[in-house]
């Protein structure tokens, strides 16, 4: 019980947000449509071809068919 007053909070907060019109920064909109290129710089590309140079395990984990035999004998 007392459910009552909370569900009819919500359904009020929830009519409020739905038919409610905020102002609308028509400026800044257009700004973010625009796309200016002075204000977002793409980061630099990661060479990701030499990361198994530095690891340790890459040859042991390797991707060889030596599973397969394995499978192959049972």
């Amino acid at each position: 019980m007392g459910r009552g007053r909370a569900k009819a909070k919500q359904t009020r907060v929830a009519r409020e947000l739905k038919y409610s019109s905020p102002n609308t920064d028509l400026t800044a909109l257009q700004r973010e449509l625009a796309g200016s290129s002075s204000t977002y710089t793409a980061p630099p590309a990661v060479d990701d071809d030499d990361e198994d140079e530095d690891d340790t395990y890459a040859d042991r984990w390797a991707d060889d068919d030596s599973d397969d035999d394995w499978a192959a004998s049972r």
